[in-house]
Order: C-alpha cells, then sequence, then structure tokens
C-alpha cells in the first residue's frame, strides 16, 4: 500500500461540498447582515444631516447614550466616549428592530418582493419609532423623549428603513444563488452611496461656513434678529447653568444642568454657523433694547442671587428662575415657529421649545411612565401661540 493510503478510500464527506443552509438560517444571517448596514447607514445620514436642521449631533447622541446609563452621562461638553455610548446604543437598538422584522418575523417578510419593502418600511419605521418614543423609553429613561421631540426618532428610522429594500437580493447573495432582484439593488445601493456622498459634502461645507444659502429673503431682518436675541438669551441660560452644575444640592439637578448647558451652546453654534454662512457675516451681539424686551431674561442682581443664596435654598430658586427663564426661550421660539422666514429657523425653534417644555418638567420631578408620553406629546403637539399651563407662567423675577 501506497503511503498515506488511496484517496478513494478516506471517508466520502471528507470531499464533498457544503450541505446547502437551510431557509431559516439564510433569512437569519441575512437579516443579522442588514441590520449592520442599516444600523450604520442611518447613524452616518442623521449624524451629517443634523446641523442641516438646527441640530447638534454630540448632544443628540449625548441624550441616546443616557438612555443605558442614566443621566451620569450628561456633560456640558460631551466627550467622545458618551458620544460612541450613544451611537452603540442606537445601533443595538436599530440592529434590534430590523433582526425582529427579517428574523423573527421572516416567514412572511422574507418572501416580499424589493417594491413591497418600498412601501412597508415607512410604516415600520412609524411604528418602531412610536414604540420607542411613546411606550418604551419613558418607562425607562424620561430625558430622551423630554429632550428630542418624536420626528427625529421618526427620520432615524425612516433613514434604516431606506436598506430594506435590499433583502431579497441579499438572501440570494447568502445562499449563493443568482439573483433576479440584481439590477434593482445595484441601483438602490447607488442611491445610498450618492446620498452618503452628498450629505458628506453639504456638511464639509457648513463645517467651512458654506451652509445651504438663505432660502427665503423675505425675512432675513427677523431671522438675523431672532439667532442674534435667542443666543443672547441661551447664553445667560448658560450662565445660569453653569452656577447650577456647581452649587446645586441635588445630584440629578447638577446632572441636568450640564444638559441645559450642552444643548444651548449646541444651538448658539448652529445659530453661529448659519448666521455666517447665509449672511456672510458673524452673528451681532444681543443690543441693550434686545435684552429689554427679550422675555424670561433675569437681572443681573437675581442672577447673582443666585450666587450667594444659602446651599439649602439653591435648589429651588434655581428652579424657579430657570423655569421662568425657559418660558422666554418657549414665547421667543413660540414666535420664530410662526414668523421666521427660513424653514430650518422653523424646525430649529420648535426643537428648542419642546426641550425647553422638557427641561421644566424635569425640573420638576415628572414621574416615568406615561406622564411624561403624556407631556412629551404636548410639548411637541400643541399649537404655537397656544399657551402651556404653568410653562407660560409669570415669574416674579425681573
Amino acid at each position: 500500500m501506497a503511503l498515506g493510503g488511496n484517496a478513494s478510500t478516506l471517508p466520502a464527506d471528507r470531499f464533498s461540498p457544503r450541505k446547502p443552509w437551510s431557509d431559516a438560517k439564510i433569512r437569519w444571517v441575512s437579516a443579522i447582515t442588514l441590520g449592520l448596514l442599516t444600523s450604520t447607514f442611518s447613524t452616518v445620514i442623521t449624524t451629517l444631516a443634523a446641523a442641516r436642521i438646527g441640530r447638534d449631533a454630540a448632544v443628540d447622541w449625548m441624550v441616546v447614550a443616557s438612555i443605558p446609563l442614566g443621566d451620569g452621562t450628561l456633560e456640558m461638553e460631551p466627550s467622545w466616549g458618551v458620544i460612541a455610548v450613544g451611537i452603540l446604543f442606537h445601533q443595538w437598538a436599530d440592529f434590534s428592530w430590523e433582526v425582529l422584522f427579517f428574523g423573527v418575523m421572516g416567514r412572511w417578510t422574507g418572501r416580499l418582493s424589493p417594491w413591497a419593502l418600498v412601501l412597508l418600511g415607512p410604516p415600520w419605521a412609524v411604528f418602531t419609532s412610536a414604540m420607542e418614543w411613546f411606550v418604551i423609553v419613558p418607562f425607562w429613561q424620561p430625558i430622551f423623549v423630554l429632550e428630542q421631540t418624536y420626528w427625529i426618532g421618526l427620520a432615524v428610522h425612516a433613514m434604516s428603513s431606506f436598506l430594506y429594500p435590499l433583502f431579497p437580493w441579499l438572501q440570494d447573495r447568502v445562499a449563493g444563488r443568482a439573483s433576479p432582484h440584481r439590477r434593482f439593488a445595484g441601483w438602490w445601493i447607488a442611491v445610498g452611496a450618492s446620498a452618503i456622498l452628498a450629505m458628506g459634502i453639504i456638511a464639509a461645507l457648513g463645517w467651512n461656513d458654506r451652509e445651504w444659502p438663505f432660502i427665503f429673503g423675505g425675512r432675513v431682518a427677523y431671522d438675523q434678529a431672532y439667532m442674534r436675541r435667542m443666543a443672547s438669551h441661551h447664553a445667560q441660560g448658560m450662565k445660569l447653568a453653569r452656577i447650577a452644575e456647581e452649587r446645586a444640592q441635588d445630584v440629578h439637578l447638577r446632572r441636568l444642568a450640564r444638559l441645559m448647558f450642552a444643548a444651548q451652546a449646541g444651538d448658539v453654534r448652529i445659530f453661529d454657523q448659519w448666521s455666517r454662512s447665509w449672511f456672510g457675516t458673524s452673528r451681532a451681539e444681543a443690543t441693550g433694547a434686545d435684552h429689554a424686551t427679550m422675555p424670561g431674561m433675569l437681572s443681573p442682581e437675581a442672577v447673582d442671587e443666585l450666587r450667594q443664596v444659602p446651599d439649602a435654598a439653591f435648589d429651588n430658586l434655581f428652579r424657579d428662575r430657570m423655569s421662568f427663564h425657559h418660558a422666554g426661550a418657549i414665547a421667543m421660539a413660540e414666535e420664530a415657529m410662526l414668523e421666521a422666514g427660513d424653514p430650518r429657523l422653523r424646525i430649529m425653534s420648535h426643537a428648542i421649545r419642546h426641550a425647553q417644555r422638557g427641561e421644566i418638567d424635569l425640573m420638576r420631578g415628572i414621574p416615568r411612565g406615561f406622564a411624561v408620553t403624556r407631556a412629551a406629546t404636548s410639548n411637541m403637539l400643541e399649537p404655537a401661540g397656544a399657551g402651556h399651563g404653568e410653562h407660560r407662567e409669570r415669574s416674579r423675577y425681573p
């Protein structure tokens, strides 16, 4: 016998090809792969697009990070570590919805055509974002829904659902068979890649003060004045938040002050970028007349009292004065929702109104659960100028 024997005498399965995967295994591998793709796609697109509609992406990711880790993650300047936690948590949540849709429900969804998934993706995005914002997260961490309005999450989920039509082609690829959806998938991938490239270019232009020009010219004076006034209003809010971050006795209130500082600093950065891009000049500082007419502004004496009040009295005094200050910003944002010329300012003003109403609720200790859902829904949907109960109250402080 020759050394090593004759190959024909060895077990037959040593040289046999891999056994074909079952339909269930193909479906699950495809679902996992698509989940990784959709979560990454939505992260990239929404991060690049954030500043285009007046959102500071770093602050938004920090707020997302507070869902799994609590308010201890809130920082005045979001760190890269906290931002990474927010992104990873979003990707895990997004990945989970895709696995549910194409893995758990795959016996039905795995048979759908690309065009059926084009139609089904948006309703699924509405359902999943609504489940998170209205039902799940309010019982987990109220900061998220009170700080970020629902349409932000809906936009993120819609970006994820954009890639759903690739699933039939992806199943064929995983199974190693020719796909009748190859041409469709090629075009769909090209559209997605073009969207990333376009948003990347627009974002790079924005970072270099070349944001998309002012859209409607008829309200230039109003929009310039609004950005100037709101930025100055935020500057005082940041001063109050910094005092609270140093002096608040309640740990939760101290952490909430960090969020207030970060959110308002992010808004100011957006205003500065838009002013340079739209009008070719740096944002002007608020005038004395602006300070005298802006609602919610505290006098220097009221600010000094916050610095000097005894520790035991600080927290209640801060809640009262910051609530008064926020009420003024809410009134200014509501006016801009009706009067601003550029639609981006209207969108941003709606988000500012929602966040500042939510921060008032958080300062007052709103309980978790459906009380958060009711408050956040009211904060988001109430028409501008309709009034908001205690949020519209007038303080005794000048």
